[in-house]
């Protein structure tokens, strides 16, 4: 009988830390630090993604543990409160390429509507053809914004906003992990040019990326995801109707 005495406690004490708020905000953390500590081992290698592994870990916590996602937010909500002032925290770093933002502005903005576009249709048309629902299709043509304005415009088209969240996070670890190899090999060199495109295609999984890489690609990086949610929350609603009409 002695011998399980340590597993009840252990047991006693997980249930009790699991009814406190803070477990989720003390799993995300201890996810992350292992997860940074991974990645700083693989030399920053963009495979070792820490938020692809932080995820993992999560998840795996969870499943283990019977953790429903519900009691896990009460507490990771706290993080979650906290990507408002980040976002806007990232105002400053652009404040300091000010000069590089007036001289390219309408470069950059070509950028976007390009960018945003070629998000949308390439992730429609190719799901049309391989015959989606227009549930699946909605939930797809935000997917290359930032998580809340994604679930939103996809709830305000008829999409389905938690499909969608997996969606963007896919995306955004994705463009994370890629990005370096792919601007290489389109001989894309200036820090500013491709900190924009992975704002644009990967939110922020990408700036967080970017500013890993240097203060001012990070900066243009926080201004293309910026500008890329408000252009795809007022282009969506009205070009994808107009778009799945003509891949009728």
């Amino acid at each position: 009988m002695n011998s399980h005495l340590p597993i009840t406690k252990l047991d006693a004490i997980w249930v009790y830390l699991a009814a406190t708020p803070l477990l989720g905000l003390t799993v995300t953390l201890v996810a992350y630090l292992i997860a940074i500590n991974i990645y700083a081992r693989a030399r920053h290698n963009p495979l070792a993604n820490p938020v692809l592994i932080a995820v993992a870990l999560v998840v795996a916590a969870l499943r283990i543990t019977d953790t429903p996602y519900r009691t896990y937010f009460e507490g990771a909500q706290f993080v979650h409160f906290l990507l408002g002032p980040a976002t806007v925290a990232l105002a400053l770093p652009l404040y300091r390429q000010w000069d590089k933002l007036k001289r390219g502005a309408l470069p950059l903005l070509a950028g976007l509507v390009a960018g945003s576009l070629t998000a949308i249709v390439s992730a429609v048309g190719v799901a049309k053809l391989l015959g989606a629902s227009h549930q699946t299709l909605a939930s797809l043509a935000p997917k290359s914004v930032t998580t809340p304005i994604a679930m939103a415009v996809a709830q305000k088209v008829g999409g389905i906003p938690s499909l969608t969240a997996v969606l963007v996070i896919s995306t955004g670890i994705f463009g994370a992990v890629s990005a370096r190899w792919i601007l290489d090999f389109v001989r894309v060199r200036e820090p500013e040019v491709r900190g924009f495109a992975i704002g644009v295609a990967s939110h922020g999984i990408g700036t967080a990326r970017a500013f890993q890489v240097s203060e001012e690609m990070g900066a243009f990086s926080g201004l293309g995801m910026g500008l890329n949610g408000v252009f795809t929350a007022f282009v969506v609603p009205v070009a994808l109707p107009v778009l799945l009409r003509w891949l009728a």
